[in-house]
C-alpha cells in the first residue's frame, strides 16, 4: 500500500493535542501495519453514495428537531398542567427549563462515548431511554415525577445535539460540509418554533396534556426504529477497527491494528481528558469566551420568547393558545431565509476565498461576515418587537419583527460555529462542547425570569433591555475580524496560528 494512497485522517480524530506526543502520531502514520483508508475505499463514509449521505444528513437533522421540539412542546399545555396538578406558573415554566438543563449534562457524556464506542450504539441507547422517559412523562402521577422525567429525558435527548453534527463531519469533506451544515442548522430552531404550535392547537382542541407526551413518545419511538433500521456506523475510527479485525482474519497476521484499538488501552485517561478539556479550553481562550457569551445570549433569548409571546399575543391581543403558538412560525421562516442566504451568497463567496488563498487555508476570520450582518438584525428585531407590542397596534407588527430575528439568529450561529471549527480544528469538538453546555444553561435560565421581567417592565422596556444587550454584543465579530489572527497566535489550542 503506497503512502500516497493511504488516508490517515482518522488519527486526528482519535488522538488530540495533549493525548499523545506528535512524534508518536507521525511514527504510527508511517507504520505499514496501521490500517487506514485507501483512496476510493467504499468503506470510508466520505465515499458513500451521495444520495445516501444526504439521507443521513436529513435524518440527523430530524433527530435534532425531535429533541428541540420536545423541549418547547409543553408551553402550549401549561394552563392544563397548572389546573391538574395545582402547580405554580414558575414550576410550570420549569418543565421547559429543566429539559434544557439536561442539554448541559448530555453533551459531556454522548460526545466522548461516541468517540469510544461509535455513533450508532450511542444513538440507539440514548433514543431508547429518551422514548421511555417520554412515556414516563405521559403517565406521571405528580409534579415532582414530571419534572424529574423531563430532566432525565433532556439528558438523553441531548445525544443528537452533540453527535448529529458529528455525522456531517463523518460523511462530508470540508469543501461540501458547509451546505449540509446550513440545512442542519435549521433543526435546533425549527423544533422550538414548532413545539408551541402543535401543543397550542392540541390544547384548543380539548386534548389532554398527557396526549401531548404520548405524541412526543410516538415521535421518539419512530425515530428510534429508524435509527435501528437505517442509520449505519459512520465514525471512521470504529469502521477502521472493524477493517483491522477483518484484515487480521483474512491474512492471519495479528500485527494489523487501527488507531482506535491502540488508543483503547488508555480509554479511561482519554475520556477524562475529553471531559476536562472543553472547560480548560473555554477558560483559557478569550476568543471562545466571547463567542460563547454571544451565542448563549442569543440562544437564551429564543427560549425566553416562550414566556414573552403569551404575554404579548395571548394576554395583549386575546389570542388562544393555538393562535399564539402560530406566532413562532416566523422564527422558523426567518431561520430558513437565513440558511437560504448562506447557500445563495455566503457559501459561494467562501468558495471564492478558498481559491484566492489556495494552497493555504482560508483565515477563520472570513467566517465572521455573517455575524456582522446577523448581529444588527437580531438587535433591531427586539426593538421592533417591543415597541409594536401595544394591544392597540395590529399583531402583524410585532409578528413581522420575528422574521428578521430568525434570520439574525441563523446567521450568527452559522458564522460563529464555523469560526470555532476553523480556528480550533483538532480540538473543535471540545470547544463546541463547552460552548453547548454554557449555551444550554442560558436556554434553561432565561425562561425562569422572562415572565417576571415582561410583567414588571412591560413588553416594551423588557424588549428594549434585550435589544440594548444585543447592541453591546454586536462588536464581538468585528473585534475578532480585526484582532482574531493576533489572538490565535497567542493561543495554546488554535493550530491556525500562521494564517
Amino acid at each position: 500500500m503506497e503512502d500516497a494512497e493511504r488516508s490517515v485522517g482518522d488519527l486526528s480524530e482519535v488522538f488530540s493535542p495533549g493525548e499523545e506526543a506528535p512524534q508518536e502520531i507521525e511514527r504510527e502514520k508511517e507504520d505499514p501495519f496501521l490500517v487506514v483508508w485507501e483512496e476510493g475505499d467504499m468503506g470510508n463514509p466520505k465515499n458513500w453514495n451521495r444520495g445516501y449521505r444526504w439521507y443521513i444528513t436529513v435524518f440527523g437533522g430530524l433527530l435534532t428537531l425531535n429533541a428541540t421540539f420536545s423541549s418547547s412542546a409543553p408551553s402550549g399545555v401549561i394552563p392544563q398542567l397548572i389546573e391538574d396538578f395545582g402547580m405554580s406558573s414558575e414550576i410550570a415554566t420549569l418543565l421547559i427549563a429543566i429539559f434544557v438543563v439536561g442539554y448541559c449534562v448530555g453533551p459531556l457524556l454522548w460526545g466522548p462515548l461516541s468517540e469510544t464506542y461509535g455513533r450508532r450504539p450511542i444513538f440507539i441507547l440514548a433514543f431508547v431511554v429518551y422514548t421511555i422517559f417520554q412515556i414516563a412523562c405521559a403517565v406521571a402521577p405528580n409534579t415532582g415525577a414530571l419534572v424529574a422525567f423531563r430532566f432525565l429525558g433532556g439528558c438523553f435527548a441531548a445525544a443528537p445535539l452533540t453527535n448529529a453534527g458529528a455525522l456531517l463531519a463523518d460523511i462530508w469533506d470540508a469543501d461540501t460540509r458547509g451546505k449540509s451544515m446550513a440545512f442542519f442548522t435549521l433543526a435546533p430552531f425549527a423544533g422550538p418554533a414548532l413545539g408551541p404550535i402543535v401543543s397550542g392547537y392540541m390544547s384548543v382542541a380539548g386534548v389532554g396534556w398527557r396526549w401531548l407526551f404520548w405524541v412526543l413518545a410516538i415521535f421518539a419511538g419512530v425515530c428510534t426504529g429508524l435509527i435501528i433500521l437505517t442509520l449505519p456506523e459512520t465514525y471512521g475510527p470504529i469502521l477502521l477497527s472493524n477493517k483491522a479485525k477483518a484484515t487480521r482474519l483474512s491474512t492471519g497476521d495479528s500485527r494489523y491494528y487501527s488507531a482506535l484499538e491502540r488508543a483503547d488501552t488508555h480509554w479511561k485517561a482519554r475520556v477524562s481528558n475529553i471531559l476536562a478539556r472543553p472547560f480548560k479550553i473555554l477558560f483559557l481562550e478569550p476568543m471562545l469566551i466571547f463567542i460563547t457569551i454571544y451565542m448563549s445570549f442569543v440562544y437564551g433569548c429564543i427560549y425566553l420568547l416562550f414566556e414573552a409571546f403569551p404575554i404579548v399575543f395571548t394576554e395583549g391581543h386575546g389570542m388562544n393558545e393555538g393562535a399564539s403558538g402560530l406566532m413562532f412560525l416566523p422564527l422558523f421562516l426567518g431561520g430558513a431565509l437565513g440558511a437560504f442566504c448562506y447557500l445563495l451568497f455566503f457559501n459561494p463567496r467562501y468558495e471564492r476565498f478558498m481559491k484566492e488563498y489556495a494552497p493555504r487555508p482560508v483565515p477563520p476570520e472570513r467566517r465572521l461576515e455573517m455575524a456582522m450582518i446577523g448581529g444588527p438584525l437580531f438587535a433591531i428585531a427586539f426593538f421592533w418587537f417591543g415597541w409594536t407590542s401595544y394591544p392597540s397596534i395590529s399583531y402583524w407588527a410585532p409578528l413581522a419583527a420575528i422574521l428578521p430575528l430568525g434570520v439574525g439568529v441563523v446567521l450568527i450561529f452559522l458564522s460563529l460555529f464555523n469560526y470555532i471549527i476553523d480556528a480550533y480544528l483538532m480540538v473543535a469538538a471540545s470547544a463546541l462542547a463547552s460552548s453547548t453546555v454554557v449555551r444550554s444553561a442560558f436556554g434553561a435560565g432565561f425562561p425562569l425570569f422572562a415572565t417576571q421581567m415582561f410583567d414588571k417592565l412591560n413588553p416594551r422596556w423588557a424588549s428594549t433591555l434585550l435589544g440594548c444587550i444585543a447592541l453591546l454584543l454586536i462588536p464581538i465579530p468585528y473585534v475578532l475580524a480585526r484582532y482574531g489572527s493576533v489572538l490565535r497566535r497567542k493561543s495554546r489550542y488554535a493550530p491556525t496560528k500562521d494564517i
